[in-house]
């Protein structure tokens, strides 16, 4: 696929609140273009919530979202769906859909309602299905992939938008661990800004850039893997005692829970 400029994404004092209490308050973070950051952070701390706003489903009640500068609140969804590209968890599979149906979908932001494909739509579904390694996977119903094939096509269908910005919600949630691994090597290699909730502390020193790390709906750490997986961090946060030694192959930290 055509490499297309990654986004620079700018939280600026986030926050969210339903009748007056607050999920979400007072998050910074700046993601320069290109880097992968890992959102952190035990259930209920906020991760989903912040990562709505900024794909335009929870409009903050409190500071801003930029991409490149520009606050994705004061566009259109279809300003923001060119930008911003979004796997989330899970997604209903009991349609009857194709994978390159589905692939498809992601070109609506750059068309019209009932516009049919061009040979440019096609061109780039093409090269995206053949990016993820679905080539001999395109007629096939999506309702019967296997769990680690859907998230390959919904980053597929993602990448079509060609957004300068992806982000992903626990995308490995429900993957063995190989595919977890291969979905996230693909995710470092194509270049766009990502910014991706991760359970796995592991997996997040492994392949992130930069940790923002939430408890409670406050950002209570931020900055590279090491800064931010301390035993001190995790026990006040998680409640749980671990052991940080480096990996022994990549040298990022590696959390031992004791």
């Amino acid at each position: 696929m055509t490499p297309i400029p990654a986004a620079r994404l700018t939280l600026d004092g986030v926050g969210f609140a339903v009748a007056g209490r607050p999920l979400v308050a007072d998050v910074s973070l700046d993601v320069a273009p290109g880097e992968v950051v890992g959102l952190l952070g035990p259930n209920g701390s906020g991760k989903s919530t912040l990562l709505r706003s900024v794909y335009r489903v929870n409009r903050p009640t409190a500071g801003r979202v930029l991409v490149d500068g520009e606050d994705v609140w004061t566009h259109s969804a279809r300003w923001a769906a060119r930008r911003i590209g979004t796997v989330l968890q899970d997604m209903p599979t009991d349609f009857p859909l194709t994978v390159r149906d589905v692939v498809a979908m992601g070109r609506s932001a750059h068309k019209g309602l009932l516009d049919p494909d061009n040979a440019t739509d096609r061109a780039i579904v093409d090269a995206a299905t053949d990016l993820l390694e679905l080539t001999d996977l395109t007629d096939r119903p999506f309702s019967l992939l296997s769990g680690g094939e859907r998230q390959r096509v919904l980053v597929a269908r993602a990448l079509v938008q060609q957004p300068g910005l992806l982000i992903l919600d626990e995308p490995t949630n429900h993957l063995d661990i190989h595919h977890q691994l291969s979905l996230l090597r693909l995710v470092r290699r194509l270049g766009v800004t990502v910014l991706v909730a991760l359970h796995d502390l592991n997996l997040a020193a492994m392949f992130c850039d930069r940790l923002s790390l939430l408890s409670a709906g406050r950002q209570v750490a931020t900055g590279t893997p090491a800064e931010v997986l301390t035993p001190k961090t995790l026990t006040t946060v998680y409640r749980i005692e671990t052991h940080i030694t480096p990996h022994p192959r990549t040298g990022t930290p590696l959390v031992v829970i004791l």
